[in-house]
């Protein structure tokens, strides 16, 4: 079980999200080493958790962002992040966000729709500018994962079908405040093995044989994120198989010589150093379960609704011994206001504090005002 600071905690008001910042530092360090001596540049996954104080520390390590908004985009630049590390990806990029992207002279715009690329193109000619452009190519590769974070088949909303692919690129060349520099690509997130990225490799390989055969060579190419991380084990597995991932496209992908290869890494990197930590109101005893009523619910963390996802939950106060079965739940007006079922804690009681672990990513972030609550704190290691 992870050392949580109690006595930080005392005056604290619940429910809020607890960082450990040593850990988050740890994890850049992983990432950094495992990359270093290749051309390789990662970009943190901004919408993972936009705190401004995990963003200063990413931004103290030294590696790029990937961003999804305009909004993201201004935290970004607000965090220190210099536009020539931005990358911005999305399927439904507004005028406006364009414009401040083009205005902050970012690293590259990820174009999923021919539509959006000749937007881009008309908006930088307004502003004298070239954009610096990857297509984002939709491979039809099946991740195994959720069905909601899944990106990479030809159903998703996401990047241009394969058989599209030869006519958008042929337009791209064609556009006069275009500069086509890559291809990027993303096939879901929590991907827990590496078969799915070795797949991935096979089908760059094969794209960029077939596009230098007409003289079309690329000068980046984006594979996404998506590396998943331990949820049932955060204390065992506190760092994400980065190794593994990393060596994956230093196997498989055949880059060419100076071309560099760009990750968008967001769970696996700031999904463990987080913790929703929450308050029981009440102890609850029904005729066939008992449930630990806790002060946050699923405006604070929507992943067990929307993803069915589990987060390891722990009685951080309690000194019993004895383990009983809980279902832990919010006071949503929500049946699916539900944490954990049959959870096993420490005897619980009023007052306790129940940590539930791995939140670091898609938690504050998606947290919200449903029946007028207030959005959850945060605090830091110190």
């Amino acid at each position: 079980m992870a050392q949580f600071p109690l006595q930080q905690f005392k005056d604290a008001e619940t429910p809020f999200y607890y960082y450990d910042l040593q850990l988050l530092e740890q994890t850049l360090n992983e990432v950094k080493a495992q990359t270093y001596g290749f051309p390789f540049h990662v970009h943190y996954a901004v919408k993972a958790n936009a705190n401004p104080g995990i963003l200063r520390v990413i931004h103290d390590a030294g590696i790029g962002v990937d961003c999804v908004s305009g909004g993201e985009i201004s935290a970004s630049i607000d965090a220190g992040f210099a536009g020539s590390q931005i990358a911005f990806a999305g399927v439904g990029k507004t005028d406006k966000e364009i414009n401040l992207a083009l205005d902050a002279d970012i690293f590259c715009f990820n174009v999923e729709s021919l539509p959006e690329l000749e937007v881009i193109n008309d908006l930088a000619a307004k502003k004298g500018k070239v954009a610096k452009v990857a297509i984002r190519v939709n491979p039809n590769i099946d991740a195994h994962t959720h069905k909601y974070i899944t990106t990479g088949l030809s159903e998703n909303k996401f990047g241009i079908n394969l058989e599209l692919l030869d006519g958008v690129v042929d337009e791209a060349m064609k556009l006069e405040h275009i500069n086509l520099c890559g291809l990027h690509f993303h096939i879901g997130s929590q991907i827990m093995t590496m078969e799915p990225f070795q797949m991935l490799c096979g089908k760059i390989n094969k794209l960029q044989n077939h596009f230098e055969k007409k003289g079309v060579k690329f000068d980046v190419i984006n594979v996404g994120g998506g590396l998943g991380i331990d949820y049932d084990n955060p204390d065992a597995n506190p760092i994400a198989s980065f190794k593994d991932y990393f060596d994956t496209f230093k196997f498989y992908l055949e880059l060419r010589e100076g071309q560099q290869l760009h990750f968008e890494l967001g769970r696996s990197i700031v999904a463990q150093c987080g913790a929703l930590i929450t308050r029981v109101t009440y102890v609850k005893k029904g005729s066939v379960k008992q449930y630990a009523i806790v002060d946050a619910g699923m405006t604070d963390l929507i992943r067990p609704v929307l993803y069915q996802a589990h987060h390891n939950v722990e009685n951080i106060t309690s000194d019993s011994e004895q383990i009983e079965k809980y279902d832990v739940v919010g006071p949503i007006c929500e049946s699916s206001d539900v944490f954990a079922t049959d959870e096993p804690l420490k005897t619980t009681s009023r007052g306790d504090l129940l940590a539930l672990r791995s939140a670091g990513a898609y938690g504050e972030i998606m947290a919200s005002h449903y029946n007028c609550r207030p959005l959850p704190g945060s605090l830091f290691s110190k």
